[in-house]
Parts: C-alpha cells; sequence; structure tokens
C-alpha cells in the first residue's frame, strides 16, 4: 500500500481505532477522518476530539452544512444549545419536518455518506477508504469482501479486519497502552448515533439512563411532530398520522384488510418503558438492520456491537 494515500473511517469506536493501530503497527500512512453527524455522546466527541489524535494522529473533522430559513434556525440553535454542539442531525429533522426511519433512512445519506463522498471527490490523490468492520460482528458482514470497488465513493473500499476477531481488537489496544471509547466501559455495546434508529432493547435501556437526552428527544418529538402538521397542512392536506417519533411502534397490529403493519410511532418514554419488557424474549425486531447492510453500517462510519 505504500503507493496509496489511505483514507480511514473514524468513528470513535474499538474496531476503527484497531485499525488506525493496525496501520501503525505496519508503518502505513494514514490519514483518520471523523463524519460528525452532530448526535454522539458527550463521550465521544471528548474521545475523538481530545483523546484520539494523541494516539493516531490528527483527525480530519467532515460534517453536513444545512442551511434553514430564520425562523427554523433558532429552533435549531434552540436544541443546539441545549447539547452543547452543533447538530446536522436536528437540522436536517427540522428542515424536513420528520425524523429518519426504516423506511426512509436519509440520516446516513444525508449525513455520512454523502458529505464522505465530496471530501474523496475533493483530493487531488486517488484514495482507498478504509474501514474498520469485521466477519464476526454479523452473517452479512461475514459476507463482505476485504476489498471491493465503490462506485458511490468513486473509490476502493478496504476492510483490514475483516477476519479479525473482538480479542484481536481487545489485544490491540492493550499493546499499545490505548484505553477504549468511555462509553464500552460504561455499558455501551455500540458507538454511534445516540440513540441510533436501530438501537436493541440492552441499548435503549442503556440510554434510558440519559435523562437529559431522552428529556430533549422528548421536546424534539413534539417540535418535530408541530412542524410535520403544519407542513402537511400547508399544502392543503389532511395528516394520516399523529405524533412523530423517532422510534416506529416496536409491536404494531396488521391491518386485517391489507396485511399491512402500522406506522405509528411511540413518545420515546413509552419506547424506553417498552424495552423493560421481556415478554416474548424478543428484541426490537423493526428496530434491527436488515440483513443486506448498506450506509453507516456497511461503510465503517460508525461502530455497531454484534447483532444476535
Amino acid at each position: 500500500m505504500s503507493k496509496t494515500e489511505i483514507i480511514a473511517s473514524v468513528s470513535g469506536g474499538k474496531d476503527s481505532t484497531a485499525m488506525c493501530l493496525h496501520f501503525i503497527e505496519q508503518g502505513v500512512e494514514f490519514k483518520p477522518v471523523f463524519m460528525d453527524t452532530g448526535w454522539e455522546t458527550a463521550e465521544t466527541y471528548e474521545y475523538v476530539r481530545g483523546y484520539l489524535p494523541g494516539v493516531i494522529g490528527e483527525i480530519t473533522w467532515l460534517r453536513a452544512q444545512v442551511e434553514l430559513p430564520e425562523e427554523l434556525e433558532i429552533v435549531a440553535q434552540h436544541y443546539e444549545s441545549r447539547l452543547g454542539h452543533h447538530s446536522p442531525m436536528i437540522r436536517v429533522c427540522i428542515k424536513k419536518g420528520l425524523f429518519p426511519s426504516k423506511m426512509r433512512r436519509w440520516c446516513t445519506e444525508s449525513l455520512k455518506t454523502k458529505p464522505m463522498r465530496e471530501y474523496l471527490a475533493g483530493l487531488d490523490f486517488d484514495p482507498v477508504d478504509a474501514v474498520g468492520i469485521r466477519a464476526a460482528e454479523s452473517v452479512s458482514r461475514s459476507k463482505m469482501p476485504e476489498r471491493e470497488w465503490s462506485d458511490f465513493f468513486n473509490c476502493e473500499i478496504w476492510r483490514p479486519l475483516i477476519r479479525w476477531s473482538e480479542q484481536d481488537v481487545i489485544d490491540i489496544h492493550t499493546r499499545h497502552g490505548v484505553r477504549p471509547n468511555p462509553g464500552y466501559l460504561n455499558g455501551a455495546t455500540r458507538v454511534g448515533c445516540w440513540p441510533c434508529i436501530y438501537a436493541s432493547k440492552k441499548e435503549l435501556n442503556h440510554f434510558s439512563r440519559d435523562e437529559e437526552r431522552v428529556s430533549l428527544l422528548e421536546d424534539l418529538e413534539d417540535t418535530i411532530t408541530a412542524l410535520g402538521r403544519a407542513r402537511i397542512e400547508a399544502r392543503g392536506e389532511v395528516p394520516k398520522h399523529g405524533r412523530s417519533g423517532w422510534f416506529m411502534n416496536p409491536a404494531p397490529k396488521r391491518d386485517p384488510e391489507t396485511g399491512k403493519r402500522s406506522g405509528a410511532h411511540w413518545p420515546i418514554r413509552k419506547v424506553l418503558e417498552w424495552a423493560k419488557t421481556k415478554r416474548g424474549g424478543k428484541q426490537f425486531e423493526l428496530f434491527l438492520p436488515p440483513e443486506r447492510e448498506r450506509g453507516c453500517m456497511r461503510w465503517g462510519l460508525c461502530d455497531t456491537g454484534v447483532e444476535q
């Protein structure tokens, strides 16, 4: 790889950090890049901004630019003041008047893959995008090749850790005396959006302890509901659904005539209460990613736990 410029996608998670440490061990030059959604945990931002650069070198931060009209800019700044930082995620939610979902997963495209593609296209050399994905994480990832060409990114995607085990990841951290993202030590199974639309019950129970973020999301759901209804009514239409929410109804009933599941959302606190139940031993089936993964999970732009 001595003749190739490598861009290392960094999430703040254990696997992407291990990938960078692997490059350092092998004497491979690379440029770490972090995609900022504005929806990560405070501990992840502190880790990526304050700790990792001392380990893997200076990190380039990429962030989607989201312009809003003046009246919506005020709303966005209100929530950003509560977060303590700029948030493309909140801005796109406000701009669209809706949240990302399994059916409309615009979060990956708007906040991660498009900004990354623009960054790669602006380089004055032919890059290779290196991502920290491991086959052991899921069946779908076990089928991914170590290398493949991406027409979307117009470059080669390289997965140098594809055959690594989780123990390999832990071992390389240990060899270099590198501490993991504090989130893992506090009980998190993944590093990424807080919360992710594909959160499991275990992850949601962990999220429920962050009352400040839960309260913010609760209020944001009210705001997005009002913005969405106003937009629909302005078109002279009648809203088909009630309240907007970060999560769809996790246990929807099927319509007896169409056989389709209800598209209703649940407010975040109801979802968190539901996450405490163990009836049937089921996880959030609707929240888990499809077997054929795309976006941030496929391209290594966030860190995910092992799928059950």
